[in-house]
């Protein structure tokens, strides 16, 4: 399933919703259920999460509800303690990108800096006070709903939460609310991304132990939910056998049809362009017994309650919390170019964007079109200036240039790994699916060129020439591109019927990516050593992995796998009559 023309056969065993089942407790179904389980006595329940989450029917949800088991309930929006609006800006924006239509700085600080004081003290206040219209016994609820609510110091905290690919497409249609806003307020994706995402991402982080009940609220007139305990006990124990997060594709206008015509991913799509198979700050993990008895919980918030199991103790005393390699599909067969375009410098990233760690990337070619190409680097001797001018006209004027004047072009081959360090010039050509293995950042593609293509609004697409060139590497030019960046494989080790060989490795980047290859009826050894691993199938139809401890994952072609530190031995059998690659990346 490397090359040649696209099947219109779905890849057999492909699991769109893996799931996976609790440690302890059970999942409950619907706004009663979970009321139900409040305690006796409780006086101030608090409902966080998510700023895009229609928080007016979840308050009316819980007031129906609420109101069948208590004589009294009060419902309570925190929003409205939420700093004024010129407040807010001037607290989240950098003063370099606060006019950047684009991009902003990842947001520090903490959630609460958002929160008028006085008036979640007010809140607090009056919700310690709450059951005194009820009289003695306590019967009053008062219940205070959105972000921000825990900080109110609640008797009971639930979270309802809502996955992030809601999130975006709720922004994108004008229908979502960016956090601490004022009503009405028209979202944008640009502080749903830099600046609502982070702030949110540490206040869950920062409450995951306190928590009595989370509730995913997908759909908002059946919610799922389950007990905290259960939640932190189960993530705890996924953060020792190896698991797989919830994978989804996104539209884009260069977007191909691999995704829906080979794994049956949104049919009903216009493509299936971005294919996100394990990427920390969005990805999901499902807990439970499948369809309408589950729950979908961020991939960020195992790492979050288990980092050194998960990560490894050397690898979470680099970067702490957050997940640093993530996984993801690009496919344009049946589309078109992405795309030619860079990724921050590691120093531009740091003071300019705000993230520790710059966005070093890799391309895998699972398959390559007939003729597809791979941009990469630039070509030996160019006018970086010329190029300069002609990527302003094609922004400014829509003056189109011929791209390849300026920047590499290589034959597309399967099985190649294509090394993109920073502030390499780089795109894939249409016809490909490409798995690309990264550092997590994903949101910093500073365009040179985008073949003047237009998006469903009919305007030309952004690009971003001064950003592009800024971080831009001249050294990455001429014969050093071939020789750097499109690696040949180095055996590591092997034994009967298996071989690993290292396939891109740089002294600048912090992770390594690895081809495991297992002939029919063979077992590879693994073993974490202290580090985590991420697989993919690349070729064959399954492979069986099996951990020291007896745990056991199926993992099918074109599924990726995450392989917690704590497992620290396994095994990939081939059962299959088929040999087998599977993709590997650690940290180094």
């Amino acid at each position: 399933m490397t090359a040649g023309p696209l099947t219109k056969t779905r890849a057999p065993g492909y699991d769109p919703t893996p799931c996976y089942p609790l440690a302890d407790g059970t999942v409950e179904a619907g706004w009663e259920a979970a009321a139900l389980t409040l305690p006796a006595g409780t006086r101030v329940l608090a409902v966080d999460g998510p700023a895009v989450l229609d928080w007016a029917a979840v308050a009316g949800r819980l007031h129906d509800v609420l109101s069948a088991l208590r004589p009294r309930v009060e419902i309570v929006d925190v929003r409205a303690a939420a700093r004024d609006w010129e407040t807010v800006c001037r607290l989240t924006e950098s003063e370099e990108l606060r006019d950047d239509p684009d991009f902003a700085r990842l947001a520090g600080g903490a959630l609460a800096d958002l929160m008028d004081p006085d008036a979640l003290a007010a809140a607090a206040a009056a919700a310690a006070g709450a059951a005194g219209a009820a009289g003695d016994a306590g019967d009053g609820l008062r219940v205070l709903i959105g972000p921000g609510a825990a900080l109110a110091g609640p008797d009971v905290l639930w979270w309802a939460d809502l996955p992030k690919r809601y999130a975006e497409a709720s922004v994108a249609h004008g229908t979502g609310r960016n956090l601490a806003a004022p009503p009405g307020r028209q979202p944008t994706l640009r502080r749903l991304f830099y600046i609502d995402w982070p702030l949110l991402d540490r206040h869950r982080d920062a409450m995951a132990e306190r928590i009595d009940r989370w509730l995913d609220v997908t759909d908002p007139a059946a919610p799922t939910s389950v007990d905290g305990a259960a939640l932190r006990a189960t993530c705890r124990m996924l953060a020792g056998r190896p698991f797989r997060t919830r994978p989804t594709f996104n539209s884009t206008p260069w977007g191909g049809h691999w995704g829906q015509e080979v794994l049956g991913h949104n049919p009903e799509a216009p493509n299936t362009a971005l294919g996100y198979e394990l990427i920390a700050p969005e990805s999901g993990v499902l807990l439970g017994d499948g369809p309408g008895r589950s729950v979908e919980v961020p991939f960020q918030l195992v790492v979050a309650l288990a980092p050194r199991e998960l990560l490894g103790p050397v690898v979470h005393e680099m970067f702490g919390t957050s997940f640093p390699v993530r996984f993801d599909y690009l496919d344009t067969v049946g589309g078109g170019n992405l795309s030619v375009h860079c990724h921050p410098q590691p120093d531009e990233m740091r003071t300019v964007f705000g993230w520790p760690y710059t966005q070093h990337e890799s391309y895998y070619l699972m398959r390559a079109g007939t003729g597809s190409k791979v941009f990469l680097g630039l070509r030996e001797g160019i006018g970086i200036d010329d190029f300069r001018r002609q990527a302003h006209a094609a922004d400014g004027h829509g003056t189109p240039f011929d791209i390849e004047n300026y920047v590499q072009a290589f034959p597309a081959e399967a099985g190649q790994l294509y090394l993109v360090p920073a502030g390499t010039p780089h795109g894939s050509g249409e016809g490909n699916v490409v798995l690309e293995v990264s550092a997590t950042p994903y949101l910093y593609s500073l365009r040179f060129y985008d073949w003047l293509r237009r998006d469903a609004a009919g305007r030309q697409r952004a690009v971003h020439v001064e950003h592009a060139f800024r971080n831009l590497d001249p050294a990455r030019s001429g014969d050093a591109v071939a020789r750097d960046l499109v690696q040949h494989p180095r055996a590591l080790g092997g034994g009967d019927g298996w071989r690993e060989e290292l396939i891109g490795a740089l002294p600048e980047m912090f992770f390594q990516v690895r081809r495991i290859a297992v002939e029919p009826d063979a077992l590879a050894e693994q073993h974490t050593d202290g580090r985590f691993h991420v697989l993919t199938l690349v070729d064959g139809q399954e492979a069986l992995i099996t951990t020291a401890g007896g745990d056991t994952h199926v993992l099918h072609y074109a599924e990726t796998l995450a392989v917690p530190a704590a497992v620290t031995a396994y095994r990939v059998h081939n059962q299959g009559p088929e040999p087998l690659r599977l993709v590997k990346a650690q940290v180094a």
